[in-house]
């Protein structure tokens, strides 16, 4: 018996949360049914993996939404601090000041490849 071949295209698409992700592969010489199927496969697993990152890139997004914000939250809270004399201080707004300090002065060792990149903001 003779094993049928075939020149192939395959495109898988997947949607997920509104957003479209697609793969197209192509075989210029004739395949098997076996090859084919382990192309679409591939182009499924590549699809998969855009999801895996789009996922990702999302909650990165959205932990550093939440950090502006927190980051917010404790700048006005040390302003309120602030407005105390520091011998009323507890050790928890202690804590937020020095926390504060701490990073505006670990900042200054901050190393951007000293160029004008910008994060493309969401």
């Amino acid at each position: 018996m003779k094993i049928k071949k075939f020149k192939a295209s395959i495109k898988v698409m997947n949607s997920y949360d509104y957003s479209h992700f697609e793969t197209s592969l192509a075989s210029d010489k004739a395949i098997t049914i076996e090859e084919i199927n382990g192309m679409r496969k591939v182009s499924q697993r590549l699809v998969d993996e855009a999801i895996r990152q789009y996922k990702k890139a999302k909650e990165m997004a959205n932990k550093r939404s939440n950090l502006q914000w927190e980051r917010a939250v404790l700048q006005k809270d040390i302003e309120i601090i602030q407005q105390k004399p520091k011998s009323e201080w507890s050790p928890e707004e202690k804590a937020k000041v020095q926390l504060i300090a701490d990073k505006e002065w670990a900042s200054q060792f901050d190393y951007d490849y000293e160029d004008d990149w910008e994060d493309e903001e969401d």
